[in-house]
């Protein structure tokens, strides 16, 4: 069989548009993406998830607003949202709830109380369970640190990721959430604010780099139209685990449709994550 994409081809030292911004690598793995304690170098495979409607069954944007007056927001506030520029209208939500007295520990509740998908808390356990060398677990999603952060300690989960890459999240002195984008690019599929394609062709060059060797497989866990992008780096070795008649799953089927052999990886939808366990243990033991 094949190799990874990722173990046999070039990759540029930096995501497109980092080159504009020089401290952002550094900024992005000391303050949001950096998991405490060393990884190890012999881990054989890199599974990698996104956040809203993957790990938790809701999508945290949406769920923030139930902090607002009333549980919604004004349709002037709404009538702002601009195609590609989500990160933006997220800055200005979020700055509209802090006008409206929402604190801190009010956004915190909201997120950890989002409920996990179906058998997700079932794979996070077969993941911790399994030898130490098997699974290097990170996170790439276009929501933010603070609401990440914010379930994933609720859950028990974090030491589980390794790293997470996400929209920097803070609150400011005033008790306002400042949403920052990620990085710049230069990718049409993606919004401005985030390829996740360049972030982890990005991470896995470095980590081949630091390892001296290639891991042996690929998988990503995912659901959306922007997880449709880093899955078309995967290779035939590789795994992509969409959740069953989402975006990412529709965008797979159209392109093996209309473009056989386009794209590389075994695709195995999800309905529940206990399918990708099932799935992974097949994986493990071959």
């Amino acid at each position: 069989m094949g190799d990874s994409f990722f173990n046999c081809c070039y990759f540029p030292p930096h995501p497109p548009g980092e080159e504009e911004h020089p401290r952002s690598r550094v900024h992005n793995e000391s303050r949001m993406a950096s998991h405490p304690g060393h990884i190890s170098p012999d881990k054989r495979f890199l599974i990698i998830f996104d956040f809203d409607e993957t790990i938790v069954d809701e999508t945290s944007d949406d769920m923030v607003v139930q902090t607002a007056p009333s549980q919604h927001l004004p349709n002037w506030l709404k009538d702002t949202y601009q195609q590609g520029r989500y990160n933006d209208y997220m800055q200005r939500v979020l700055g509209y709830l802090a006008e409206q007295g929402v604190t801190e520990s009010d956004i915190r509740g909201v997120m950890e109380k989002l409920p996990a998908t179906p058998g997700m808390l079932t794979l996070f356990q077969f993941l911790r369970s399994r030898p130490s060398h098997d699974f290097e677990v990170i996170l790439v999603s276009d929501a933010n640190t603070f609401f990440i952060e914010s379930w994933l300690r609720r859950a028990g989960a974090r030491p589980l990721f390794h790293r997470i890459f996400s929209n920097p999240a803070t609150f400011n002195r005033d008790g306002r959430l400042v949403l920052r984008p990620f990085h710049a690019h230069d990718c049409p599929r993606c919004p401005e604010n985030m390829c996740k394609q360049a972030i982890i062709r990005e991470y896995v060059t470095r980590r081949t780099q630091e390892r001296g060797r290639p891991y042996q497989r690929v998988f990503y866990v995912g659901d959306g139209a922007n997880d449709f992008c880093p899955a078309l780096a995967l290779g035939p070795r590789d795994v992509a685990f969409p959740r069953r008649d989402f975006p990412m799953h529709r965008l797979i089927t159209e392109t093996h449709e209309s473009m056989p052999g386009e794209f590389k990886a075994v695709t195995v939808p999800w309905a529940t994550a206990e399918d990708v366990v099932q799935r992974l243990r097949k994986i493990v033991t071959e």
